[in-house]
C-alpha cells in the first residue's frame, strides 16, 4: 500500500509513484512510517528545483519516495549514494538505463507543463502564512497580491484579481471547486515562512482540468530578496505556462517599480491595510505608501495608490470630496511622471477628472490609455463604463465594458452590483433583479450588495420587501448611509411620507459628525414629490461637489425630477448631455 502524505490518500495499486489529486510523490506504507517531514513538521513532499540565495550552494531536487531519498545529479561531479549493502557487480548497464529513465521521468514529469492543453487562465491563491503570526500576514497577502498584478500584466493570459481570490484565505483549498468558481485553468497556491531574515516560500501550480501538478518550487531567501524573488516566480510561471514572452509582453513581469526593499514592504503594508476598508485602515495606507516613497521617492506605484485610497474614501463616506480629491488627483499626477506606462495612474487620475473636476474629455482619454496599457485591467474597464460611459448616456456601450471587467473578476461584488446598476440606467428591471440577487447572494452581508438588491427592488415595485431588507441592516448599523436613503425612498414610494420623513431626520442628524453627500437626502425628496426641497438639497450637493453628482445623469433616483427645467440646468453644469 502506497499513501500520499498531503491528503493522506490511499494506494492499492504498487505501480503508482503519484498522487491523482494533488500530484505529490507517493509513500510507501501509512504515512506514519517514519517518513521524513519538513520544516514545518508536515509529510514531507517533493522539492523540486529548490532554489538557495544568489551565491549560496544550490540545492538539490529531492524526491522522497520511501525511507531511502533519491537525490538526482543536479551537475558535473554529482553522484548517487550506493544504498545499504550496496554491491558493485549490480552496478551494470541496465541499472545505469533505469537511474537515466528515471531520471528522464522526473525530468519530463516536472519540467513540462502536465497535460497538453494551453493555460490560458489563472488564479494565485492567498498564500498561507506559516510564520506563526498574524503580524506577516501582509508579507503572505502581499505576495500573492504583487504576483497578480504582475501576471496581469500578460496580454494573453487571464488571471483572477486580488479581490476575488482572497475570499478563499484560511480555507481548504479545493482546486476544482476554486477554479470552476473562478473560471480559470490553473490555480497557484503557496506557503511562507519569515524566521528573522530568513524567508521560505514553496509555491505550486495545478492545472485544474487535469488536477495535475505543473510546477512546484521552494525558494530559501533573505528578506532583502523579496523583491528578486517575487520577479523570479512571475518569470518562472510565464515559462511553465509556455507563454511566448519578448519585447513589451515580458516587461509586466521584470519590470522594477523600487529598488528599494524597504520601500516594498512598506508598500505591501499599505495594500495590506487598503483592503480592510475601514477609515482608520485606509488613513494607515496611505501612510505607508508615503514612507514608501520617502525612501524611494521614484516609486510611482505608490503614488498611484495614494490615489486610489483618497478617491475611493468619499463613497464610504469617510472624507469629503474637498479633502479627498484634490489629492487623489496629485498623487495620480505625480505617479505619471515618474511613470507614463502605469495603467492604474491614468485609471484613478480618469476617475478625479470624472468625480471632481467634471472633465469628461480628459477622462476618457487617460481610461482609453488604461486599458490600451493593460488590456487585462478589469478596473479600467468597469470604471470606464461605470463613471464614464453609463453617465454619458451611452449605456450600451457602458454595460458591455461592466462585463469586460466582470468577466475578469467574475466573483467581485462591486462589479457585479454595478451591472445591475447599469440594467436598472437601461430600464431594464428583470435582469436588474436577476444580477442583484445573484450578486447579492454571493455575499449577503455586503453594504454594495445589500444596496443593489434593495434599488431592484424599489424599482420593481418590491417596497415591503426593500423596506424589511434596509430595516434589518439598520439594527446592525443604524448609521449606515445607504439603508437610510433606500429605505426613506422605499417609504415615500409606498405611501408612508412620516417614515422617509424620520430618516431625513436622521440623515441631518449624522451630518453633524461625518460627511453626509446632500444628494443622499435629495433623493428622498425625490421620491416623495418634493421637488423644491429636493432641488435645494442638490444645490448644497454642487457647493461640495458630491461625488455621487457625476451619475446625475443615469442614477435612477432623479427620474421624477427629469422633466423639469432646473434639472437640465444641473447637467449643463456637470457638463453632461441632456
Amino acid at each position: 500500500m502506497k499513501r500520499c502524505p498531503e491528503c493522506r490518500r490511499d494506494y492499492y495499486d504498487d505501480t503508482l509513484l503519484y498522487c491523482l489529486d494533488d500530484g505529490n510523490a507517493l509513500l510507501e506504507g501509512p504515512a506514519s512510517s517514519g517518513a521524513p517531514f519538513d520544516a514545518l513538521n508536515e509529510p514531507a513532499t517533493p522539492i523540486l528545483h529548490s532554489t538557495a540565495a544568489p551565491g549560496e550552494a544550490p540545492t538539490r531536487a529531492q524526491i522522497h519516495m520511501t525511507d531511502q531519498t533519491v537525490i538526482l545529479p543536479t551537475g558535473a561531479g554529482d553522484v548517487i549514494p550506493k544504498p545499504r549493502g550496496f554491491d558493485k557487480r549490480l552496478l551494470s548497464v541496465p541499472l545505469l538505463i533505469a537511474i537515466i529513465a528515471l531520471g528522464g521521468f522526473f525530468g519530463y514529469r516536472y519540467l513540462k507543463p502536465a497535460g497538453t492543453e494551453q493555460v490560458n487562465s489563472i488564479a494565485v491563491l492567498p498564500f498561507e502564512n506559516r510564520s506563526g503570526s498574524a503580524d506577516t500576514d501582509y508579507l503572505s497577502d502581499g505576495l500573492a497580491d504583487s504576483l497578480i498584478y504582475r501576471l496581469s500584466q500578460l496580454p494573453n493570459l487571464k488571471v483572477s484579481p486580488t479581490s476575488s481570490v482572497m475570499r478563499y484565505k484560511g480555507s481548504a483549498t479545493d482546486v476544482a471547486q476554486i477554479a470552476k468558481e473562478l473560471e480559470v485553468d490553473a490555480v497557484m497556491s503557496g506557503r511562507l515562512v519569515q524566521r528573522g531574515d530568513d524567508l521560505s516560500i514553496s509555491v505550486q501550480l495545478i492545472d485544474s482540468r487535469s488536477k495535475k501538478l505543473i510546477w512546484a518550487e521552494q525558494y530559501d531567501r533573505k528578506m532583502s530578496d523579496l523583491l528578486a524573488t517575487q520577479r523570479e516566480i512571475a518569470t518562472t510561471i510565464a515559462q511553465k505556462l509556455e507563454l511566448k514572452l519578448s519585447g513589451s509582453d515580458a516587461k509586466g513581469i521584470t519590470k522594477k517599480y523600487t529598488d528599494s526593499n524597504d520601500a516594498y514592504q512598506l508598500y505591501l503594508r499599505g495594500r495590506y491595510s487598503f483592503a480592510k476598508r475601514t477609515k482608520v485602515d485606509m488613513l494607515a495606507a496611505i501612510e505607508y505608501f508615503r514612507q514608501a516613497i520617502k525612501l524611494d521617492p521614484k516609486f510611482a506605484l505608490a503614488y498611484a495608490r495614494i490615489s486610489e485610497t483618497y478617491g475611493s474614501m468619499p463613497a464610504y463616506p469617510y472624507l469629503s470630496p474637498k479633502e479627498a480629491f484634490p489629492q487623489a488627483k496629485a498623487a495620480a499626477q505625480q505617479a505619471l511622471e515618474l511613470d507614463a506606462t502605469l495603467a492604474e495612474a491614468h485609471t484613478f487620475l480618469a476617475y478625479s477628472l470624472v468625480i471632481y473636476d467634471w472633465n469628461w474629455a480628459e477622462a476618457e482619454r487617460s481610461f482609453k490609455r488604461a486599458i490600451e496599457l493593460d488590456p487585462n485591467n478589469s478596473s479600467a474597464h468597469f470604471r470606464y463604463g461605470q463613471i464614464y460611459l453609463a453617465p454619458m448616456g451611452r449605456i450600451d456601450e457602458g454595460i458591455a465594458e461592466i462585463k469586460r471587467g466582470l468577466d475578469l473578476e467574475p466573483l467581485d461584488i462591486n462589479m457585479g452590483a454595478t451591472l445591475a446598476w447599469a440594467y436598472l440606467v437601461a430600464g431594464q428591471n428583470d435582469k436588474a433583479l436577476e444580477q442583484a440577487r445573484k450578486t447579492y447572494d454571493l455575499e449577503p452581508g455586503h453594504p454594495i450588495g445589500r444596496w443593489i438588491l434593495s434599488q431592484s427592488y424599489i424599482f420593481k415595485g418590491m417596497y415591503a420587501e426593500a423596506i424589511s431588507l434596509n430595516e434589518q441592516w439598520l439594527q446592525t448599523d443604524p448609521t449606515s448611509q445607504f439603508p437610510i436613503r433606500d429605505a426613506g425612498i422605499a417609504y415615500a414610494k409606498a405611501g408612508r411620507p412620516d417614515k422617509a420623513e424620520e430618516l431625513i431626520s436622521k440623515f441631518r442628524e449624522i451630518a453633524k459628525t461625518q460627511y453626509v453627500p446632500t444628494c443622499r437626502i435629495a433623493a428622498i425628496y425625490a421620491a416623495l414629490g418634493e421637488k423644491d426641497k429636493a432641488f435645494a438639497e442638490l444645490n448644497k450637493s454642487f457647493e461640495v461637489r458630491d461625488w455621487e453628482l457625476y451619475r446625475l445623469n443615469a442614477d435612477t433616483y432623479w427620474n421624477p425630477l427629469r422633466d423639469d427645467p432646473r434639472f437640465k440646468e444641473m447637467l449643463k453644469r456637470l457638463n453632461l448631455p441632456e
